[in-house]
């Protein structure tokens, strides 16, 4: 929508390379790829917070062709796409990014639909920095993370990054899960001390994507997503095939913000408590408890947990976080206070939603993880932040 008319001249970033996109972007239907066009800059979006949204999933799940459709689909939104792929023989690496000499080289595509487009060989960080070069250009960004990569550790540098934060914020994450080799993926044994990947992505994710179902079985699909229920109760579940989604389902997911306060307060009461399906360690685990703390014994409580690793299940394991979310009540806060968590990253933030005198003032918290173990994390919190109220 915001293209300018073909004639126009061309910015100095937009490379138009029409026939290595082509490889790239045709899906199974070998529809035409767009053509390539300047955008004019809105110099009313140029001070906003950028969205930015993590793709992860395992290798040949159907990220890259969630992104193609998204990127060919007209939405009327302006959405900057990160590729970010090292599998052997990709035809995104090959058309989009090349390394010369050791050097990181990008191209950025600009499309018909006000899409841009990016391949770059690192974590991503480089590659949204150099995008912020053309702010006003778009309003939206995703990042898709290599087939193997830990999208925990791509996401937590948008909170240790300060100069980034003031440009982007995360959004959520999007884990997308193919349904015939998913529980084949799953299942795969690791070394000890080892987390399987495709349960990592899972966990860690916001929304998950069930890609591919016209391949399995009803009896496959239901056992799936009660392998996937299992390893993280709290994500919402989409099911697809060739990755067609409405993009209102996995745009502004507002899952790291306080934006979100009312559907984790429904979403946090609905998860559920998971035993261990498949991977023997990674579950759900969810406690509630009433009372108001200190904003202080509640920052003991998680520095214990995800920094020290002070607390270890009944068989003298470490408790592993990946994810955790939460609702507190915090002393002299009229407000609902938000918990976030991402392995040793966590965040506190106030949220528009105040508590009222009709409902009782509570904590409630979701942990996925490895070797968790609820009735610690419960009284651990209890004796940590609760010790006040509970003494008297």
């Amino acid at each position: 929508p915001e293209a300018a008319a073909e004639g126009g001249e061309s910015h100095s970033n937009c490379v138009q390379r029409v026939g290595d996109m082509a490889d790239v972007l045709l899906d199974e239907d070998e529809e035409e790829c767009p053509k390539l066009v300047p955008i004019e800059i809105n110099p009313d979006t140029g001070s906003a917070r950028i969205p930015v949204t993590i793709i992860t999933g395992y290798l040949g799940a159907g990220k890259t062709t969630l992104l193609n459709y998204i990127l060919t689909e007209q939405h009327n939104k302006r959405i900057a796409v990160i590729l970010n792929e090292f599998g052997e023989g990709s035809a995104v690496e090959k058309s989009l990014a090349v390394s010369h000499a050791g050097e990181l080289y990008e191209e950025w595509l600009e499309l018909r639909n006000g899409c841009i487009c990016c391949s770059v060989k690192d974590n991503g960080l480089k590659a949204i920095e150099n995008l912020m070069q053309k702010k006003g250009k778009f309003d939206y960004i995703l990042l898709e993370t290599t087939g193997l990569a830990d999208p925990g550790a791509v996401s937590t540098m948008f909170w240790v990054d300060a100069e980034l934060g003031s440009d982007v914020y995360l959004d959520g994450i999007i884990s997308v899960v193919d349904a015939k080799y998913g529980m084949q993926h799953l299942t795969e044994e690791k070394p000890e001390g080892l987390v399987n990947e495709a349960a990592r992505q899972i966990a860690l994710g916001d929304l998950i994507i069930i890609n591919k179902t016209d391949l399995v079985q009803h009896e496959e699909l239901i056992n799936l997503k009660t392998a996937i229920r299992s390893i993280n109760g709290l994500a919402k579940l989409i099911e697809t095939q060739r990755s067609r989604v409405e993009l209102s389902q996995v745009l502004d997911l507002h899952a790291f913000d306080s934006l979100a306060t009312e559907s984790l307060q429904e979403r946090l009461c609905l998860a559920q408590m998971s035993e261990p399906h498949l991977d023997k360690s990674i579950i759900t685990v969810t406690f509630e408890l009433p009372g108001t703390i200190f904003e202080e014994d509640l920052n003991i409580y998680l520095q214990n947990l995800l920094w020290e690793k002070q607390l270890k299940n009944t068989s003298g394991n470490t408790m592993e976080i990946i994810r955790l979310k939460g609702i507190v009540s915090i002393k002299e806060k009229p407000q609902q206070m938000i918990v976030q968590g991402v392995h040793e990253l966590y965040e506190i933030e106030e949220t528009s939603v105040n508590w009222t005198s009709e409902y009782e003032r509570i904590n409630r918290f979701v942990f996925i993880g490895r070797n968790l173990d609820k009735e610690i994390l419960e009284e651990v919190f209890a004796s940590t932040a609760l010790k006040e109220r509970m003494s008297s």
